[in-house]
């Protein structure tokens, strides 16, 4: 059985994980670069998603901080996504990664919370994103950022470890399946599922997994 609480003992684990993966970055230099952070904390208190069970006190099990971008933005609005943006001249991946998710839930950490990357994911839109594992530990109080985040959401881990997960979807305008990661009653479509899906295969499961060759639903390729 893996141990699903916010402890230290999850993060060493997917820090050596992480360290044992052979990352792939992209040859894309056309498109734009952006990094997102996969971040772990802690659930909470309660639960903001149907289909998955309420927590009436402060639960440690351990979950990754998504939002639901504002439906006021002009790219991929009421979208899930996971905290991140462009890669701003002379600025790493990581060094973004944990900008964006100050900017975006007020989470502020430094680089010595990263454990490590993933695959980049290149989306339909113009997009290279490098995907950042960031730690961000137990008691982690977030506040979005009105002007881009509708909502914030902390899912727990084991909703990416059901056994309907992930889902694969066939769709006419493409040779290539459409991922989607099953959450409560809903589900995250690729690009962000795909990385969360990544995130379960290498982090928590240990295995080398790729993603890259996955599509994105139409709405998404905007």
């Amino acid at each position: 059985m893996i141990n699903m609480e916010c402890d230290e003992a999850l993060a060493a684990r997917i820090r050596a994980n992480l360290a044992a993966f052979d990352v792939r970055p992209s040859e894309i230099l056309a498109f734009r670069a952006a990094a997102v952070a996969i971040t772990v904390a802690d659930v909470g208190f309660g639960a903001d998603l149907p289909g998955l069970p309420r927590h009436d006190a402060w639960s440690t099990r351990a979950a990754l901080i998504l939002t639901r971008r504002s439906s006021h933005l002009r790219n991929h609005p009421g979208q899930w996504a996971l905290p991140g943006g462009r890669i701003d001249a002379d600025e790493s991946p990581e060094a973004t990664a944990l900008r964006e998710m100050h900017e975006e839930v007020n989470l502020q950490l430094d680089e010595g919370d990263v454990l490590g990357r993933l695959d980049d994911f290149v989306t339909r839109s113009g997009f290279v994103i490098t995907p950042v594992v960031v730690w961000g530990g137990p008691r982690r109080e977030l506040t979005r950022n009105p002007g881009e985040v509708e909502s914030i959401h902390r899912i727990p881990i084991t909703e990416f470890l059901r056994e309907d997960s992930p889902v694969l979807d066939v769709i006419a305008a493409s040779d290539r399946p459409v991922l989607r990661m099953p959450v409560g009653e809903t589900s995250i479509a690729a690009p962000t599922a795909a990385l969360l899906y990544q995130f379960r295969e290498v982090c928590v499961l240990g295995r080398t997994t790729r993603v890259d060759h996955y599509e994105q639903p139409q709405f998404a390729w905007r």
